[in-house]
């Protein structure tokens, strides 16, 4: 029997979606199998009843059996405008038709159709809920009492978490306490600094003052003030001066993630992609792996992914680095939007994608970022994709994902030992923003904050996956059985990248069965 090429069935299911209809895998593989796939496909639809939308196996074998016992081969001959006969079967395929038309994207080019329904997947299972999307809710106008409700909602959401762990005391409580009293304060920190000894000194702030507290170096929790930044909220016990004017800390506590947390899962098996940092608009970006990958998304052995999150990063932007002007292939903004539309409609249309915008995207810079306006929603209408806001609470099917973009990973990485937080393994710094229960805490660093009239990058609920993007390395684990992804980018390597020692993961898709929350890497480069 002929050997087909790997993307054959892909092509098949893509050409009965453009023509409007569905198929049984078993049918596509059947038809794949055969000497002359084309043909039998043409022979399949011609053959088929005018009311039928599915094609069956049953219905294949019986025009293949017909085709074998003919006298006369089998009209190869493709109908008008059908282009798919005599493809190069090794070639990549414009999108839904599998012909070999040009896919540039370049403004007032002709391009694929979007890609229709192609798999046997019954969309009346889904659920999907999302949480915390502030998008169309900003109030903030930068004022200093915007910045103070902030900050006074971050620390009552994670003191929240932190108040049964310790008897709690107010800062001017603490002040009228006599000398070697046992003390507990839960406070944001405000100061963190060393002694001439060694020691650590820092000040926590709560709602009613600030109180320092001197951390010993020779204790075992030492090395936990190393892992502390600035405007978190920790809590810590310990006893009071002699003088009662500073607490000396034999216990220090993060709001954290319950060791018991018990993550949940879905009743069916069903998978999602979690990919990032496409960055279109690119000259570095991978059109070829991007290709692949969305054949891939056609094939059966993708028919169990039905959902696609995307964390950010979907376009290369303007003006975000020196010189970024000399890296770009498509120097208009909108025109890298209508670019990236055009790719994401090669992605089956019966699946579910769900966006947030990255540092790269035309939306503020300042955390949390709004999903697009109403000019972009516009042109990103493949596939009726959803944008929200970075970062986002997304339910799918029972499995709550925390999609963040993850500009504040830069940042973590920078402040903390190598062994906490390190770009080779990034989801090591996310491991931190678990354990103080917040995205992004440090203020006034490279990270861009915005005040609302609540914090939403506090992690009110624990999440059941914590996925991010931006930094462009590929790495993934569990913390207190919370699946943490960073899942790289479809971007190589870029000028500025090598200057900044950046060496990217780029081409890889990690798919994560939601009833297990087990993780599949593949490649695509």
């Amino acid at each position: 029997m002929w050997n087909v090429p790997l993307e054959t069935p892909a092509r098949i299911v893509s050409e009965l979606a453009s023509r409007g209809y569905n198929a049984e895998r078993e049918a596509v593989t059947r038809i794949a199998d055969t000497s002359d796939p084309s043909a039998t496909l043409e022979r399949a639809l011609e053959t088929l009843p005018d009311e039928a939308l599915k094609l069956t196996t049953d219905h294949v074998e019986s025009v293949v059996e017909a085709t074998e016992t003919t006298e006369s081969p089998p009209n190869t001959e493709p109908n008008s405008g059908d282009e798919t006969a005599g493809s190069p079967t090794g070639s990549h395929p414009s999108v839904s038709t599998g012909t070999n038309a040009a896919t540039s994207t370049e403004p007032g080019a002709s391009v694929p159709p979007e890609t229709g329904g192609s798999r046997d997947v019954d969309t009346s299972l889904r659920a999907i809920e999302v949480a915390n999307d502030m998008t169309g809710q900003s109030t903030g106008t930068g004022e200093y009492s915007d910045f103070v409700a902030v900050f006074r909602d971050r620390y009552e959401k994670l003191a929240s978490k932190l108040r049964g762990r310790v008897n709690h005391r107010p800062t001017d409580a603490i002040e009228n306490m006599g000398g070697g009293s046992d003390a507990a304060l839960i406070g944001m920190v405000s100061d963190i600094r060393s002694t001439a000894s060694g020691h650590w000194l820092v000040e926590l702030e709560d709602t009613n003052g600030t109180f320092p507290c001197l951390v010993m170096k020779d204790r075992p929790i030492a090395d936990l003030v190393q892992q502390l930044l600035m405007d978190e909220v920790i809590a810590v016990e310990g006893t009071l001066a002699d003088d009662a004017g500073i607490l000396f800390v034999d216990s220090l506590y993060f709001p954290d993630v319950p060791r018991t947390h018990s993550p949940s899962t879905a009743d069916r098996h069903v998978q999602a992609a979690l990919i990032s940092d496409v960055h279109v608009g690119s000259q570095e970006f991978m059109e070829d792996a991007w290709h692949r990958f969305t054949d891939w998304l056609h094939t059966s052995e993708a028919e169990n992914v039905e959902y696609l999150l995307i964390a950010g990063d979907m376009v290369e932007g303007v003006g975000i680095y020196p010189e970024q002007d000399e890296e770009l292939d498509i120097i208009d903004i909108y025109d890298q939007y209508r670019a990236f539309s055009e790719y994401l409609k090669e992605v089956p249309g019966d699946m579910e994608i769900r966006m947030i915008p990255g540092n790269h995207d035309a939306v503020r810079l300042a955390e949390p970022q709004p999903g697009f306006d109403e000019e972009l929603r516009d042109i990103m209408t493949a596939h009726d994709a959803q944008v929200h806001s970075n970062p986002a609470l997304v339910t799918v099917e029972g499995v709550t994902v925390l999609m963040y973009h993850g500009v504040s990973l830069d940042e973590v990485i920078a402040e903390l030992p190598d062994e906490e937080a390190s770009y080779e393994e990034p989801h090591k710094a996310m491991y931190q923003l678990l354990k103080k229960r917040h995205v992004a805490p440090q203020y006034g660093g490279h990270t861009r904050l915005a005040p609302e009239d609540r914090d939403y990058l506090v992690m009110e609920e624990v999440p059941d996956v914590f996925h991010t993007g931006h930094v462009h390395k590929l790495g993934w684990g569990e913390y207190h059985n919370v699946v943490a992804l960073n899942s790289g980018c479809w971007q190589a390597q870029t000028e500025f990248q090598k200057s900044v020692n950046i060496d990217p993961d780029a081409g890889f898709a990690p798919i994560l069965d939601l009833d297990t929350l087990e993780m599949t890497v593949r490649k695509f480069t």
